[in-house]
C-alpha cells in the first residue's frame, strides 16, 4: 500500500482557526483562584436543541479516544462478534490491569491470532497501580499493555473475518479505516476537518464537540439490538473494562445508572444520557484533572441525581498533606 498522504492532512490542520475558548475549571488555594483551566463544551438532546453551551463548541478538535466507541460500532458493522465484556474493552483507554491484557490476547486467540498482529504502540500500562505493578514484575513496554490494545485487537480480527490483509490495517485508505471514517461520519453528522495519527498509531479524525455529543446521545439511546445499542451496553455493563479501577469514568458509569462515559487524552470527555442527551467538554491546555469538575457541573445542570455525583468530587487542592483548596466550575462558566 502508498504510504499515508500525511502532507495533505496536515495542510488541512493548518488551515483551520484556534477555538475560542472560555474559563471553565478554577483551581483554588485558601480562597485565591492560583490557576484556571479553558475549554469549551456543549450538551444536546434527543432533538439536536442545546441544553448547555460554553466556548466554541463547533470548532474541529482531535476527539483522540473518545472516538474509541465509535469505530467499535464500526467494527461491529464489519462483523466482530465477541462476548460483552471484550465489546467493552474494544472501546476502551484501559489501565493495563491483568484482565485489560488476558481480555485483549482472548480476542486475538479467537480469531487465530497473537500479539504480533497488532500495529498499535507499545507501552507501559497507563493506570498508576497497574504500572507500578507491572515493572515491580521486571517487564517493559508492551502493545498488550498499552492502553487501546483491545481496539487494536478486534481490528486485526476483524480484518480476518473479512478476508483483509491484517498487515497495514492502521493504513487510511485499507478497507477497515474506511468502514470507520464512513461510521464516525453518519454518528457525528460531519465530514472530518482534518485527518492526523492518534499516539497509537490509529487515523485520528478532527470533529467538533456538537458531532461528538450527537453521536454520544445517540449511542446511550440506541435499542440494545443495535450496533451502537450493542456498544453502549456493553460499556455500561462492563465500566471496569473501559477504564479501570479507581478511573473517573469507570466511576461516573457505576455511579449513574444509564450513562455512558469515555474520556480522551489532551482533555477530552464525552457522555451520553439514555434520553439521548450527549455532552462533549474540550480542556483547551489537555488538562487531564479539569475534565471532571466540569462534566460535573453539566450533569447537575441536566437534572442528573446530585447525589449520585458526590462520589465524583476532584481531590482537594493540598498544603502541606491537608486540603487548602478545590477544583470547581469556573465562576463565569457555572452562574
Amino acid at each position: 500500500m502508498p504510504a499515508p498522504a500525511a502532507p495533505a492532512h496536515q495542510t488541512a490542520a493548518q488551515n483551520l482557526k484556534a477555538p475560542h475558548h472560555v474559563p471553565l475549571v478554577e483551581v483554588t488555594r485558601d480562597g485565591l483562584v492560583e490557576s484556571i483551566h479553558y475549554g469549551s463544551l456543549i450538551a444536546l438532546t434527543e432533538d439536536g436543541t442545546t441544553a448547555v453551551e460554553a466556548g466554541e463548541p463547533d470548532a474541529p478538535m482531535y476527539p483522540r479516544s473518545s472516538l474509541k466507541p465509535l469505530q467499535a460500532v464500526a467494527l461491529l458493522k464489519a462483523g466482530l462478534d465477541i462476548p460483552q465484556n471484550l465489546l467493552a474493552l474494544t472501546a476502551a483507554s484501559h489501565s493495563g490491569a491483568q484482565m485489560h491484557r488476558d481480555g485483549a490476547t482472548e480476542i486475538l486467540k479467537l480469531h487465530g491470532l497473537t500479539e504480533a498482529a497488532l500495529a498499535n504502540s507499545t507501552d507501559l500500562p497507563y493506570g498508576v497501580q497497574e504500572r507500578e505493578e507491572w515493572l515491580r514484575a521486571g517487564n517493559g513496554p508492551t502493545q498488550i499493555a498499552q492502553n487501546c490494545s483491545g481496539k487494536h485487537a478486534s481490528m486485526a480480527a476483524v480484518c480476518v473475518i473479512n478476508g483483509w490483509p491484517v498487515e497495514g490495517y492502521l493504513h487510511p485508505g485499507h478497507p477497515l479505516q474506511v468502514l470507520v471514517r464512513d461510521t464516525i461520519t453518519d454518528l457525528t453528522g460531519e465530514d472530518a476537518a482534518a485527518v492526523s495519527t492518534d499516539g497509537c498509531g490509529t487515523p485520528l479524525f478532527a470533529h467538533s464537540l456538537h458531532g461528538m455529543a450527537r453521536a454520544y446521545g445517540r449511542l446511550a439511546a440506541a435499542d440494545e439490538s443495535t450496533n451502537e445499542g450493542k456498544v453502549a451496553h456493553a460499556m455500561r455493563r462492563f465500566p471496569e473494562m473501559v477504564a479501570g479501577e479507581g478511573r473517573d469514568v469507570t466511576a461516573l458509569m457505576r455511579a449513574v445508572p444509564g450513562l455512558l462515559a469515555k474520556d480522551g487524552f489532551e482533555g477530552l470527555q464525552l457522555v451520553g444520557l439514555p434520553n439521548g442527551t450527549g455532552v462533549a467538554v474540550k480542556i483547551s491546555d489537555g488538562g487531564d484533572r479539569a475534565r471532571m469538575p466540569v462534566t460535573v457541573e453539566v450533569l447537575r445542570r441536566l437534572g442528573v441525581d446530585g447525589g449520585s455525583l458526590d462520589t465524583l468530587q476532584s481531590p482537594p487542592v493540598l498544603g502541606g498533606g491537608l486540603p487548602v483548596g478545590e477544583l470547581r466550575a469556573a465562576q463565569i462558566f457555572s452562574n
